[in-house]
């Protein structure tokens, strides 16, 4: 009778590295198929100059920090010239807020990071401006102006009927979209607020003005790729095929200047709408999945997530074969992960354990391997990052005073380091073990023709040469499942376990591993 006892994450990888120290799979690079990001807002990240203000060469500083925990790419959060903090209105397309430092600064960085093979991707923020971007002031200046047509104008008597239109979307709150700019004639658009007029893409210069931005990212300054914001915003929504063929046109324009250029959008709805912009943006995020995650855990129902993850990759596959299913658990926009789920631990680790585990390109957010905490206004989604204890911590941001994520309710980098069982060393374990297995990266996501409890989350990821069988029980009790034929041996865990007689039992919120 085989009784194998399921003690730690930590213990399991211990095990497996000293019974397999020779046959323990290489590390691998797997982005941006299946490769980990890592989500930056400078501003809130690392002061290297004690400004109070995140910069890059603080991330430079800390880029061994990222290498260390396994992500292979970062995305930053909007860099360029801006009148906000959060600098999603662009006043300077080619050039870089000199709160964070100079273009020679970005520059270094982006050396230093390539030399860690990590890359960078942008934030592009091209569906709108600001009103102090100089096209906009020209703009606005009259019915003559050449830059007029940069963006969207309408007389007054003509939209009468939409200046009170209430409309709430996924991903804007915003119910006027039409904005007076003092004159009381001439209104401009502006989808997400008054501040943000949006460009006016059916001019042909527009459009050639975006595309010469790319090129100088691109190949002037070297970064990888962009983190393409407010993507189905575009042409209004009531024009999706301009979207859609607007996209498949940026993909061209930016491929003739970088062949591997890296391009995810930012498409906030239901996966129908979502699709169709894959052949122009090869990655897409899925709130999908970010909402189900959360939505399983809180409710301990397994089955959501399984089901509706495979319903998405079946409907992407549909469209185009080619496509990077970008996942995540928590981002800029959204309230940080452990306020979802009511700052239970255990339902933390296991987010993480499901997410790495499942197929995609994952993003993680800063902060979110440490436990931070945040709920909204924005800004307090986006506190300082905590790495040493206060008194100690040099480089810790201080441009908002931390509501949440402050040394009572987490615990710095500093001290999980050296604690085995924190956050910290989970996600890196974690990390580890997926960059390590070829079907946890890059495997097929396969569901069990199994029947389960509704409790467990079940599903096997497959490559040609390697099978991986993974359980999660999101319930609250205990719970116990047959295991398929062969699969005996623990490379991960999470929580309390047991193998006996090709039974699997697991605690409440508890994962495991398996391959044959």
């Amino acid at each position: 009778m085989k009784n194998i006892l399921i003690a730690s994450s930590l213990a399991a990888l211990t095990i497996l590295a000293s019974c397999q120290s020779k046959t323990t799979p290489e590390v691998k690079n797997y982005w941006p198929q299946a490769g980990v990001t890592y989500e930056i807002f400078v501003q809130s990240f690392h002061d290297s100059n004690g400004d109070g203000i995140g910069d890059f060469n603080g991330v430079t500083q800390k880029l061994d920090y990222i290498k260390e925990l396994g992500a292979n790419a970062i995305w930053f959060m909007p860099i360029m010239p801006s009148p906000t903090y959060h600098k999603y209105d662009v006043t300077d397309y080619k050039a870089v807020h000199p709160d964070y430092g100079t273009m020679d600064d970005f520059k270094k960085l982006l050396e230093e990071a390539h030399k860690r093979d990590i890359k960078i991707v942008i934030d592009m923020i091209i569906n709108h401006t600001s009103t102090e971007h100089p096209w906009f002031q020209a703009s606005k200046s009259g019915r003559d102006n050449e830059f007029r047509d940069y963006y969207v104008w309408a007389q007054k008597d003509t939209i009468a009927a939409f200046l009170d239109k209430k409309v709430i979307t996924l991903d804007s709150d915003n119910i006027r979209q039409w904005h007076d700019p003092g004159q009381g004639e001439d209104y401009y658009y502006g989808f997400f607020w008054g501040g943000m007029p949006d460009l006016n893409f059916d001019h042909p210069k527009v459009r050639e003005e975006i595309y010469d931005i790319g090129r100088f990212w691109l190949e002037e300054v070297g970064v990888d790729g962009f983190r393409l914001d407010a993507a189905k915003h575009i042409f209004p929504d009531d024009r999706p095929l301009d979207n859609h063929a607007f996209w498949k046109e940026f993909r061209a324009k930016m491929e003739a200047i970088k062949p591997d250029v890296y391009l995810v959008g930012e498409v906030y709805d239901k996966k129908e709408i979502v699709a169709p912009y894959l052949p122009g943006l090869p990655a897409l995020f899925n709130f999908d999945f970010h909402y189900t995650l959360i939505e399983s855990l809180n409710s301990g129902d397994g089955q959501l997530l399984l089901q509706k993850q495979k319903e998405v990759l079946d409907f992407y596959q549909g469209i185009t074969p080619n496509f990077i299913d970008a996942i995540f658990s928590s981002n800029h926009d959204q309230p940080r992960l452990l306020n979802d789920l009511k700052e239970n631990p255990a339902k933390y680790k296991q987010a993480s354990a499901i997410l790495l585990t499942m197929p995609g390109a994952p993003y993680l957010y800063y902060g979110e391997e440490i436990g931070m905490l945040g709920l909204k206004p924005d800004e307090n989604i986006r506190e300082p990052f905590l790495w040493d204890a206060q008194a100690k911590d040099s480089g810790r941001a201080a441009w908002i005073a931390a509501k949440y994520s402050t040394d009572a309710t987490v615990t710095p980098l500093a001290a999980q380091r050296k604690d085995p069982t924190s956050y910290f060393n989970h996600y890196k374990n974690l990390i580890t073990l997926r960059n390590s297995y070829p079907a946890l990266a890059v495997g097929s996501l396969e569901l069990s023709k199994t029947a389960y409890s509704k409790e467990i989350m079940a599903y096997h990821r497959k490559t040609a040469e390697q099978e991986l069988f993974i359980v999660h029980n999101v319930g609250g009790t205990e719970s116990a499942i047959e295991l398929p034929e062969g699969f005996d041996t623990a490379l991960f865990t999470l929580g309390k376990g047991q193998i006996q007689s090709g039974k699997l039992t697991l605690g409440a919120n508890s994962s495991v591993v398996l391959s044959k």
